[in-house]
């Protein structure tokens, strides 16, 4: 017997990108930098929260690509010859991807105090019943 998906459920008609959605986001790529919060605000109301000390607005991207909201992190360099006798601040570039759902929208972004902020929202849909007439056949 194979396997059968989502795609494939007779019940569930219209979900196949759900699978392809779920596998992108598990390759995501996601490295744990840098660390992030998740806080729920309201019912339909989210906001991100990545720790990016040290990187500016000009250093941060943040792109949605096929309902995937993409921040991307590249401190340029200051041009300075700095001689560090201990490094222990990551001056790294990164790249953090969150998969949205339909209806989901990216409001603002926010930098302070080294935390990026990104406030997302879910318009509630309107409850909409629609009748199907049903004409009858024959010659």
């Amino acid at each position: 017997m194979s396997k059968m998906g989502l795609g494939g459920h007779p019940h569930m008609l219209g979900f196949d990108q759900l699978e392809q959605l779920l596998e992108r986001s598990a390759k995501s790529g996601n490295d744990g930098y840098p660390p992030y919060n998740i806080e729920q605000t309201s019912d339909c109301s989210w906001r991100i929260t990545l720790a990016v000390a040290g990187f500016s607005e000009d250093d941060l991207a943040i792109t949605v690509e096929d309902r995937q909201l993409v921040i991307r992190g590249r401190q340029g360099d200051t041009g300075e010859d700095r001689v560090f006798l201990h490094r222990g601040i990551a001056a790294r570039q990164f790249q953090r991807s969150f998969v949205l759902a339909d209806g989901v929208e990216v409001g603002e972004a926010v930098l302070e105090n080294g935390l990026l902020h990104i406030d997302l929202a879910r318009e509630r849909p309107e409850n909409v019943v629609q009748t199907i007439s049903i004409r009858k056949g024959g010659a």
